[in-house]
């Protein structure tokens, strides 16, 4: 058996991501991957400005008493602070020239004179650049902001849109085909047979690559036989960039999948050293041009499609949207429970949950069909081959809201 890592270096090996790029509404680029570096094109913020509702003025003119010469609301823009007096400031609103701190305006008794001005007793001790946010503390002109390969998310549409960018330069979204395979496959809504399932891996994978950001093509449920499985792979390799498949990777007589894609292509079945999800077939399908689309073919089983799919598959396909390599983030936590029968030889996924004193819950049946134990949980608890766990061990885990996105 191949070692994750070890199957992910043949999956990655000469990947050729989408080379289509198109310019769009930054606002429409979520869950797009950029295609060129972003750099800032001015200062944020662009001048100085006060972090406070309250007083700008000079700080050596602390403990005095000083008349209100101006009022600056945010987007005006002030003029010169005349000496001996104060400014009136809001949050956000530009630092008028010669003032070096502001004053929260809690901490400044006013009060208005005959003539109808406002006089401002500022405190005796004041500190130059107290409440003021400097031009260009967040971002500097000329600096990189997002690299070519980020995925955008909301965090970095905000930033693009700070330094005044109206659209951005992404790869055109990737082209998943995707369909199952399995006689005793129904779908949700039709009569229930004896001896049949509803088909529940076309639901979760679908959701899977849309969170990707993936253009998914539902080619639906494919029977049994051979020649629908190779005239399905056909028409999923003339309009796809990746085909992914679920059921009928093994050897059965009834598994169709590997003999079709060898047929119309190329194929690599392998047996991966993780649990659930050890069957894994990856390879290619020809295209009537002699180019090749990518193929995916996972096992069967609810859970063990699920995993095959954020551990190996999830990579592969990040990797052809032209989208930067990033390995979950490793968060460790204490055990709840105990796991005392180690696979000697596997890598396992266990599915967890973060419970309300600060551990991890086991789901009790581990099972590779049993998909409630996915909705119960919200990691992934990762165990090396061999190892055991006893309550209050610390363990890896992946959260689940970060491989399902």
């Amino acid at each position: 058996m191949l070692t994750r890592a070890e199957a992910l270096q043949r999956l990655l090996a000469g990947v050729t991501p989408v080379s289509e790029v198109e310019t769009l509404p930054t606002a429409q680029c979520l869950g797009r991957v950029l295609a060129a570096e972003v750099v800032a094109t001015l200062d944020v913020p662009p001048a100085d400005n006060s972090a406070m509702d309250g007083y700008a003025l000079r700080a050596a003119d602390a403990g005095g008493e000083w008349p209100v010469s101006q009022r600056v609301p945010a987007g005006h823009w002030p003029g010169p602070l005349a000496p001996g007096t104060v400014a009136r400031v809001f949050t956000g609103a530009t630092l008028p020239p010669g003032a070096d701190v502001v004053v929260m305006q809690e901490h400044c008794p006013t009060r208005t004179d005959e003539a109808g001005r406002v006089w401002v007793r500022v405190p005796a001790e004041l500190r130059a650049g107290q409440h003021i946010r400097r031009r260009g503390e967040d971002i500097q002109a000329g600096a990189p902001l997002l690299p070519a390969g980020t995925r955008l998310n909301a965090a970095a549409l905000g930033l693009a849109a700070s330094v005044g960018l109206a659209g951005l330069s992404v790869r055109r979204r990737l082209r998943v085909a995707l369909f199952s395979t399995g006689d005793e496959l129904v779908m949700p809504g039709e009569p229930l047979p004896p001896g049949a399932i509803y088909n529940s891996n076309r639901f979760t994978l679908r959701a899977l690559l849309e969170g990707l950001g993936a253009e998914v093509q539902d080619l639906g449920l494919v029977p049994d036989r051979l020649e629908a499985t190779q005239a399905a792979l056909q028409h999923a390799a003339a309009q796809a960039d990746v085909i992914v498949t679920s059921g009928g990777v093994s050897v059965g007589e009834e598994d169709h999948v590997k003999p079709a894609v060898q047929a119309l292509g190329r194929l690599d079945l392998w047996q991966v050293a993780i649990k659930p999800g050890k069957p894994f077939a990856h390879g290619a399908v020809r295209r009537a041009d002699g180019t090749e689309t990518v193929f995916v073919g996972l096992p069967g089983n609810p859970v063990s499609s699920f995993i095959t799919f954020l551990v190996l598959a999830r990579p592969l396909l990040l990797a052809c949207m032209g989208a930067r390599s990033a390995a979950p983030t490793r968060l460790r936590w204490p055990a709840g429970f105990a796991w005392p029968k180690a696979d000697p030889k596997r890598e396992e996924f266990l599915r967890v949950r973060l419970e309300s004193d600060g551990r991890l819950g086991l789901h009790p049946n581990q099972g590779s069909g049993v998909l409630s134990s996915l909705a119960f949980s919200d990691a992934l608890a990762v165990l090396a081959p061999g190892q055991t766990v006893q309550s209050g061990d610390t363990l890896d885990a992946w959260l689940l809201t970060e491989l399902t996105c």
